[in-house]
C-alpha cells in the first residue's frame, strides 16, 4: 500500500471512463455513502475516466480488441497519483480484475461480490435474485459464477429480452436521461419478477443512471454502484487515522 498522506485519510482511486455518465453517477454516490458534516469530513479522491478503453463487451463477445491493459494502465497511473485503493464502477470489466490486480500493489475492490453479498442478505428463504446486465456481464457469467460460489442460482433474461437490455444500454450511453431506455429496463425488471425473481441486480453501471426516479418497480432493483461506492467508502474510512494534518485543519472552513 501506498503511504497515506500526512493526514492520514486514504485516497480512494475511480478507474472510470465506462461510460462517464456512470462514472459521475458514481462519484456522486461516494459523496452521498460518506458520513459527513463539512466538506473537509469526504475523503480524497482521484479519477480517472478515460473513455477510450476498448469496449469490454465487444472483447467478451469476440468481436473487439482486449481493454486489459488500459485497464492496468489506468489503475497503475491511480496508484502512482498516490491511491490506496482502487474502485471499478464497471461490471463489465471485472472480467478483467485479474489483470487489474496485477498490476498494481493497492487493493482493488470486486464490485460483483460486494453486490453479491448485499442481494443475499435481502433474499428470502429460497429466493432467488435475476440479473439485468450487458452481453459481456452474462456471457463472462461474472455473476453467475459468484453466486454458485454460495449454491445460489441467478436468473438472467430470456434471449430476445437480453437484446432489449443490451440496446436500452446503448441507449443510455447516448442519452442519460432516455424514456425508452427506463421504459424498457422497468419492463426486464417486471419480467424477471414474474419469473421468480425476489429481487433484480443492477448489474450495469448505466442501468440506475437510467432508472434514476423510476417508481412502481416490480421487486426491488440492487444498485450494484452504490454497492461498490458504500465499500469504497468503508474501506477508506477503515483504513484513515483520525489525526489530521494542522495546516488542512487551520484552512478548514
Amino acid at each position: 500500500m501506498t503511504e497515506l498522506r500526512a493526514d492520514r485519510r486514504a485516497v480512494i482511486g475511480v478507474l472510470g471512463g465506462m461510460g462517464p455518465a456512470a462514472t459521475a453517477d458514481f462519484y456522486a454516490k461516494i459523496v452521498q455513502a460518506t458520513p459527513a458534516q463539512r466538506d473537509q469530513d469526504h475523503p480524497r479522491t482521484l479519477i480517472w475516466s478515460d473513455p477510450s478503453i476498448p469496449d469490454r463487451t465487444g472483447a467478451l463477445i469476440g468481436s473487439g480488441p482486449h481493454p486489459g491493459p488500459q485497464l492496468a494502465a489506468g489503475a497503475r497511473m491511480l496508484e502512482r497519483s498516490g491511491a490506496d485503493v482502487i474502485a471499478v464502477p464497471c461490471n463489465t470489466a471485472h472480467a478483467f480484475l485479474p489483470e487489474i490486480r496485477a498490476a498494481v500493489q493497492v487493493p482493488v475492490l470486486d464490485m460483483v461480490l460486494e453486490t453479491r453479498d448485499r442481494v443475499l442478505e435481502m433474499l428470502a428463504p429460497g429466493g432467488r435474485a435475476g440479473l439485468l446486465a450487458t452481453h459481456g456481464t452474462i456471457r463472462a457469467r461474472l455473476y453467475e459464477q459468484a453466486f454458485a460460489q454460495r449454491g445460489e442460482p441467478l436468473l438472467v433474461p430470456s434471449g430476445e429480452q437480453q437484446e432489449r437490455v443490451m440496446e436500452a444500454i446503448r441507449q443510455v450511453k447516448g442519452d442519460p436521461e432516455s424514456a425508452a431506455a427506463a421504459q424498457t429496463l422497468c419492463s426486464a425488471v417486471a419480467d424477471l419478477a414474474e419469473r421468480g425473481a425476489g429481487v433484480v441486480i443492477a448489474g450495469c453501471t448505466e442501468i440506475p443512471v437510467a432508472l434514476a426516479g423510476a417508481v412502481g418497480l416490480a421487486v426491488p432493483v440492487v444498485d450494484s454502484t452504490e454497492v461498490l461506492a458504500q465499500a469504497v467508502v468503508r474501506w477508506a474510512l477503515s483504513h484513515s487515522g483520525r489525526e489530521q494534518d494542522e495546516e488542512t485543519e487551520r484552512w478548514s472552513a
